[in-house]
């Protein structure tokens, strides 16, 4: 079969993966060699954090080891993405570039430059997409507006979803004669000089294919019950896939096709699991199409809201998971030693820094983005807006997370609190959520001092609750 390019460069990005990759599968199919490239180029405000950097350098070793397998060399290099790409078209004499699409406002406005800068110069471009089931340009509103509301989002979605069986992996990539010069990836200090991943290294394996066994398990049994689970920080009733997709180590396209041969159309489990796949395209979706998100509010009704302007010391005992309320400080504990929080707790979390504490919701979307190897930022940014009620189908700012009550009902047994917040654990369950109410003689029994063994609540649940109330009303008060 003839090919129609000689040399084709394929920039891998965050679509860390040989199976069910568009990019990959073109050039191999339309080149006669090909040059697998990583570049570390995309630089700014919202720039891989310290726990995703972790990840990132684990999963290109995990793609290095795929690409050698099949006769090929990872060629990493870092500097500007254009002037990088027009080095190896000299020294190759390639004459097409390849990538699969990344959808945040800075990647596009860099890509869109480097795509016309290329053709221009007589380079062949491809770009597909590798990341999402649909394009968010492809789902509009009747009047060809864009949704806001998650709900009518995913039932157009769904309506006119085009599923496509997963590419194969190539059993080669037909290597360029000569090799290209690379950079060690030490070179790109993406681990940390101090080694404070312990915990992430123990629960976690990046590259594709512990995310394909993790799709496989989850598919087969977990999946069936997700509906009834999900929502239990204790039980191992999510995917975890998250990291995972982020890095595109795994494909939505397969996570789909996995979770619908094992499972009825019409069961619970598998319908609800899908629709978080679909709330994480609709958070790309309200990105694109609303790219001022990721640092300012979609509304700017909230842009006047008032934050709290004496709350650095209260965000900090936030971050340590010393605020004194135990689901919240568990989730914090856990999110700092494993680069992951359950996403029942990351709603408990947030709401209460943004209406508790009320710190300005970018505190906590900043540091979600440094401690989450899962950091992506349509997600972040769409997840943080939705506590704050200042974004795309957010909780309305009165409804307010009582932390207490959501770890009563979702941690009954105090199991979750109790691994995370070891300093109360032979609390008796009628106090494991509320540890400052204990009688002298509970905490006697259980060896425990309020305010000295654990800290004494930073704000009063309550009275927090009222005043962000009272903020909320003020400022309608004054649209009106």
């Amino acid at each position: 079969m003839s090919k129609r390019f000689n040399t084709g460069i394929v920039w891998f990005r965050r679509d860390l993966r040989l199976t069910d990759n568009p990019a990959l599968h073109e050039a191999v199919s339309a080149c006669k060699h090909v040059v697998p490239l990583w570049l570390d180029s995309l630089d700014g405000d919202w720039a891989p954090g310290a726990a995703s950097r972790w990840w990132l350098h684990h999963s290109l070793e995990a793609l290095a080891a795929d690409m050698s397998a099949c006769g090929a060399s990872l060629v990493l290099r870092d500097g500007d993405a254009l002037e990088q790409l027009r080095a190896i078209i000299a020294d190759t004499g390639a004459d097409a570039v390849f990538w699969n699409r990344l959808y945040e406002p800075a990647a596009i406005k860099r890509d869109t430059a480097i795509k016309q800068s290329l053709r221009e110069a007589g380079t062949a471009v491809s770009s597909h997409n590798a990341a999402l089931l649909s394009e968010p340009w492809q789902i509009m509103t009747k009047s060809n507006t864009p949704y806001k509301v998650f709900t009518a989002y995913w039932r157009t979605a769904q309506s006119g979803l085009q599923l496509r069986e997963a590419l194969p992996a190539p059993a080669k990539i037909p290597a360029p004669k000569s090799q290209l010069a690379s950079l060690p990836l030490s070179h790109f200090d993406l681990l940390p000089s101090v080694d404070w991943a312990a915990g992430i290294r123990s629960r976690w394996q990046p590259g594709e294919h512990a995310a394909l066994g993790k799709i496989n398990r989850f598919s087969k049994a977990a999946v069936r019950d997700y509906d009834e689970t999900r929502d239990f920080p204790a039980v191992d009733g999510v995917s975890r896939l998250s990291p995972h997709l982020h890095f595109g180590e795994v494909s939505p396209h397969q996570i789909w096709q996995a979770v619908r041969q094992q499972h009825d159309i019409d069961d619970e489990g598998s319908r609800v699991f899908l629709s978080e796949i679909g709330w994480r395209e609709f958070a790309h979706y309200v990105l694109y199409h609303f790219p001022h998100t990721s640092d300012d509010v979609m509304y700017q009704k909230y842009a006047d809201f008032p934050w709290r302007e004496d709350a650095a010391d209260l965000i900090r005992a936030w971050e340590r998971g010393a605020t004194g309320v135990p689901i919240v400080d568990a989730g914090m504990r856990q999110l700092w030693h494993t680069g992951w929080m359950h996403n029942r707790v990351r709603m408990i979390v947030a709401s209460f820094l943004v209406k508790n504490i009320r710190a300005h919701w970018l505190h906590g979307a900043r540091w979600f983005w440094d401690t989450l190897i899962d950091a992506d930022l349509p997600a972040n940014s769409m997840g943080w807006q939705w506590s704050a009620g200042s974004g795309a189908d957010a909780a309305p700012y009165f409804r307010i997370f009582n932390p207490q009550r959501q770890g009563e009902r979702f941690d009954k047994d105090g199991d979750y609190v109790r691994r995370w917040v070891p300093e109360i654990a032979a609390l008796p369950n009628r106090f494991i959520h509320q540890p400052w109410a204990a009688p002298d003689k509970v905490a006697r029994a259980a060896d425990f001092t309020p305010g000295k063994d654990y800290p004494l609540p930073i704000v009063d649940l309550a009275e927090s609750r009222d005043a962000a109330l009272a903020a909320f009303k003020s400022l309608k008060e004054a649209a009106s």
